[in-house]
Order: structure tokens, then C-alpha cells, then sequence
């Protein structure tokens, strides 16, 4: 199972589903990270925390543990 923090740079994904039992799957879903949404990573800081991605047009920065909760194929 692949997750959002795994990706590399430029790498473009779709999001398969949401790891529900991540305290932040709600807020993760109310800003657009929602299954079938492509994404694609922008930057990663240093130790990967924050990452940043590009989702419907818009530049978001999450923390790592935020984005391992975000599945992809």
C-alpha cells in the first residue's frame, strides 16, 4: 500500500482512499484530498515534514504522518 509520503518528487498519482483512522481524514477530505483526485508532490522539506502538493489546481503543505494517510495507486 502506497501513501502520499512515499512519492517522490513530480510524481503525478490518483488517490485511491483515506485512512480513516488518522485523527485528520476529515480535515484531509474537506481540503480536497478526496479518492479519485489526482495529486501531484511539489517539494519536500528536510526529514520530509512538511511535503507539499499540488490538488485541484491548489499548492497544500501537510505534515508527513498527515500524508501517510493518504492512500494512492
Amino acid at each position: 500500500m502506497k501513501t502520499a509520503a512515499d512519492l517522490k518528487y513530480g510524481e503525478k498519482v490518483k488517490i485511491s482512499s483515506i485512512d480513516t483512522s488518522n485523527p485528520s481524514h476529515q480535515r484531509i477530505l474537506e481540503i480536497g484530498f478526496t479518492p479519485g483526485q489526482e495529486i501531484e508532490i511539489m517539494s519536500k522539506a528536510a526529514f520530509d515534514d512538511p511535503i507539499a502538493f499540488s490538488v485541484r489546481g491548489t499548492l497544500i503543505a501537510m505534515r508527513k504522518k498527515e500524508a501517510d494517510c493518504i492512500i494512492v495507486s
